[in-house]
């Protein structure tokens, strides 16, 4: 039981310091109210427009597939690193590359779907421009 009670302490230390820290500054900090702190932009820049900006769908496809294939690549490499260990223990060489050829595969699979629809394709020609209007 002294256990729970040691982590419970260790909560209960965690939660205090930083409400802690945020009760001090709260009681030391000066306020001076002024509009201007509570403009959109304390820079000095004149706010213009709305608050809301439109961006490109694009960049959240390619962020995410970026993703996909950084983390295939770091499950590439433990692999990489047993391989020749499995080879010198005698395990049979298609149960060392099938579940990555597999898995390579899936990815590949999903990169051509990808690239089929377009989504790696930052922009796009005339012709597919012309093609895309006429679909719509």
């Amino acid at each position: 039981m002294n256990d729970w009670i040691a982590i419970g302490a260790l909560g209960l230390v965690g939660l205090l310091i930083p409400l802690g820290m945020m009760a001090v500054s709260y009681l030391l900090r000066p306020t001076v109210p002024e509009t201007s702190k509570r403009a959109t932009y304390e820079s000095g820049e004149i706010p213009t427009g709305g608050t809301r900006v439109r961006f490109n769908i694009q960049y959240y496809t390619v962020a995410l597939l970026f993703l996909v294939f950084d983390i295939e690549t770091v499950l590439l490499f433990p692999w990489a690193v047993v391989y020749l260990d499995a080879l010198d223990a005698g395990v049979p060489l298609l149960e060392i590359l099938g579940p990555m050829l597999l898995f390579v595969a899936v990815l590949l699979v999903g990169l051509a779907w990808a690239w089929r629809n377009g989504a790696v394709q930052w922009a796009q020609t005339p012709r597919q421009a012309a093609a895309d209007s006429e679909r719509q």
